[in-house]
């Protein structure tokens, strides 16, 4: 029922590839679902990128020397539904994470074959680990930054876990409870199956009606709700 999605999964950790993730841990358990469903997931750790600054498609030409945004957007923009992943530091999102965000922006004046922008019609949710409060601060914040580019935000569309506040085990520390966590596991869940069911959704409607959301046609000087002189 799954098995012509595909799934793109960026961990924003500040670690680079090998060192332990524990927002990685966190994200393992959604990755499982959907590729017990027959989903194709690629999975990426934004930090072993080089992700320059800015809001451009292609920072390349704003003066950085070498930008790996544009093959990484194109494994993005293959994507059905997208999982975001942080840690929490300060009580926000990473640095990393707010990276990625700015990127995605800058490919978000780009329209589909519809004439409507680029990402509708896919799906988006987030997940968030940390010693520290602010979990649904990082989702409040991550979820309205992804549908204002175009996705769509399925219900229950995060989940988190936090240890204890303070110096303490991560979630994949021995003893920290966060693998065993049923609240957790529950969000988890539930978020992945959101997720599924609106990608499924969305791919057999077709995306979004392409009706009174084009670029060109407004550009155009339509306007389908305002009232028309020469016809009243």
């Amino acid at each position: 029922m799954y098995s012509d999605l595909r799934a793109i999964v960026i961990n924003c950790t500040l670690k680079p590839s090998p060192g332990q993730s524990h927002t990685q841990g966190l994200l393992d358990r959604s990755i499982a679902i959907l590729r017990a469903n027959g989903v194709v997931v690629d999975v990426v750790r934004a930090v072993d990128h080089d992700l320059p600054p800015g809001v451009y498609p292609d920072m390349r030409e704003h003066g950085f020397a070498t930008d790996d945004w544009p093959a990484l957007v194109e494994r993005v923009m293959a994507a059905d539904i997208l999982l975001l992943g942080t840690p929490i530091w300060l009580g926000d999102k990473s640095s990393v994470c707010t990276r990625v965000i700015e990127r995605l922006y800058g490919n978000s004046a780009e329209l589909n074959e519809a004439g409507q922008y680029k990402y509708y019609g896919r799906v988006a949710g987030c997940v968030v680990t940390g010693n520290e409060d602010g979990a649904k601060h990082c989702a409040m914040n991550i979820l309205y930054s992804l549908q204002h580019l175009g996705y769509t935000i399925p219900p229950q569309a995060d989940a988190a876990w936090i240890g204890e506040v303070g110096p303490g085990p991560s979630y994949l520390d021995e003893g920290s409870g966060g693998p065993e966590n049923d609240f957790t596991n529950r969000n988890v869940t539930f978020m992945t199956w959101n997720l599924l069911h609106l990608a499924r959704m969305l791919r057999d409607a077709g995306g979004i009606p392409a009706y009174g959301n084009q670029r060109a046609e407004w550009d155009a000087g339509w306007r389908p709700d305002d009232d028309n002189p020469e016809h009243r």
